[in-house]
């Protein structure tokens, strides 16, 4: 009974290691491709707020959650990114006083 349940946990194992093995190259390939689909939709979304940005001048995080369709963190993260790269500046610190405007 003992050797019964050992070879079969061994087969289940091995079966289960057999098929992660040969999943890695596709798994590694479905990541790669969602990556780029992931960069090229920043790009794309990155364009768009800096023409918001041209004909607005100013805006609020609420306006970019609104014009990408994002959460909030995303808008942030997008405001953030521009800012350090001079693109854009934050006028006030904290709260509902703050906007960016295009520099």
């Amino acid at each position: 009974m003992k050797s019964l349940l050992i070879f079969a946990l061994g087969i289940l194992v091995g079966t289960w290691a057999a098929r992660g093995f040969g999943a890695g190259k596709e798994q590694e390939e479905k990541s790669e491709g969602l990556i780029a689909r992931q960069g090229k939709e920043k790009d794309a979304n990155r364009s768009k707020l800096l023409e918001a940005f041209s004909s607005r001048g100013r805006m609020v995080n609420d306006e970019v959650m609104e014009i990408l369709g994002v959460s909030e963190a995303t808008a942030t993260r997008y405001l953030e990114e521009l800012e350090q790269e001079g693109k854009v500046r934050q006028v006030g610190r904290t709260g509902h006083a703050v906007y960016y405007e295009k520099v």
